[in-house]
């Protein structure tokens, strides 16, 4: 079995269960491909007993003969590996050296629990749909798609901006706002749940639009399935404004047609059969932990 290695920077003090994890790896004999500049980081500290490792640097790198990649922090970190995987449909697990982690929901107290259930192949995979942008000029390159949500947000000292918004090219608002979400059913616990919208279960096949800090108070969140385009139009005093896919952002001009739908294809994601959404939901948002229940 060979598993890829993907992370961001991790503190000092993490570099003890990193050493964890590739003991772990060698005792089930799965063969490590570490993300060349995390090796770079980790290389000094960590003791590889086995050298049977390589390292990878890009999506290109990932073909067919890896098993597994494991995302190695937190959401933010998740959701850079969902780049790298692509289509290639790889499963993810993650590891959760962040704060909150919905995504990576496995605490890295379990991480060997983990290895054990990936090499037993004892898990559950989650199909995660995910949004596509199309644009009349290229935009984030070779993926041009998110886990969580494609925003539109005015710039930090611009006033607000006008969206106007359509589902299959028929009107439905126009949205006076700082900015507008849509989010996929998994990002309606991220960006989305911060500005009002609601929680959605992962396999509900709809998009979640929601407003940022709307000039109207009758305009709230909307949930609409996710086989509509949904298309914008922007108008406002500034000449550029934002385009984000998760936590990528394009600057852009106010002229530029966008339209986001369904991807054509979905993200892998690995959970441990005892973790479920209901349970990730009690645990991140302290539900049932009110002491008048």
């Amino acid at each position: 079995m060979r598993v890829a290695i993907y992370s961001r920077l991790l503190d000092q003090s993490d570099h003890r269960e990193i050493q964890d994890l590739f003991t772990e790896l060698e005792n089930y004999n799965i063969q490590p491909v570490i993300y060349q500049p995390f090796f770079e980081q980790i290389i000094g500290s960590v003791k590889f007993h086995d050298h049977n490792f390589t390292t990878f640097t890009a999506s290109g790198d990932l073909d067919e003969t890896i098993d597994f990649i494991i995302s190695l922090g937190g959401d933010g970190t998740l959701l850079d590996t969902v780049t790298l995987v692509r289509d290639k449909n790889i499963p993810i697990l993650g590891i959760n050296f962040g704060r909150l982690g919905f995504l990576a929901s496995i605490g890295k107290e379990d991480l060997k629990a983990a290895i054990a259930s990936m090499a037993d192949r004892s898990f559950v995979i989650d199909k995660r749909s995910l949004i596509h942008l199309d644009a009349d000029r290229q935009l984030f390159g070779e993926t041009p798609y998110a886990l969580n949500e494609f925003a539109i947000h005015k710039q930090d000292i611009s006033p607000m901006i006008k969206i106007h918004t359509y589902l299959n090219g028929e009107f439905l608002n126009t949205y006076w706002a700082d900015g507008l979400i849509v989010s996929t059913p998994t990002g309606s616990t991220g960006y989305s749940l911060s500005c009002g919208g609601p929680i959605v279960f992962p396999e509900s096949g709809s998009f979640v639009i929601t407003p940022v800090a709307p000039h109207n108070l009758n305009v709230r969140p909307i949930i609409v399935p996710d086989d509509n385009i949904i298309s914008f139009e922007v108008e406002g005093r500034s000449e550029h404004f934002i385009c984000a896919l998760d936590s990528r952002r394009e600057i852009v001009t106010r002229n530029i047609q966008l339209a986001v739908k369904r991807e054509k294809f979905d993200v892998s994601i690995v959970r441990l059969n005892e973790n479920n959404f209901l349970g990730t939901l009690r645990n991140k948002l302290s539900w049932g932990l009110d002491t008048r229940n």
